[in-house]
């Protein structure tokens, strides 16, 4: 549910969307749900932003969608290899 909100929105700002790889982490928290998301490099800063405006936005919008469920939802972004 968070994965697939997430890689709808992460998939219309990369340039390259056949590189995104999204996975759920075993959270060590009940009520938190951790994503992470690997993007090829020349992306990293479409996701990020100025001044990681863009990613803020991004885990903004996933914890209010989680609230509603009582989940605390966590991205972490790392780069392709």
């Amino acid at each position: 549910m968070y994965k697939d909100l997430l890689q709808f929105i992460v998939t219309r700002l990369v340039a390259f969307p056949e590189r995104v790889v999204i996975t759920n982490e075993d959270a060590k928290e009940e009520n938190k749900e951790l994503l992470k998301l690997k993007v090829a490099k020349e992306d990293m800063g479409r996701i990020i932003g100025k001044e990681g405006r863009i990613i803020r936005s991004i885990r903004e919008i996933l914890m209010s969608y989680g609230m509603k469920d009582g989940k605390k939802v966590s991205i972490e972004i790392e780069e392709e290899k």
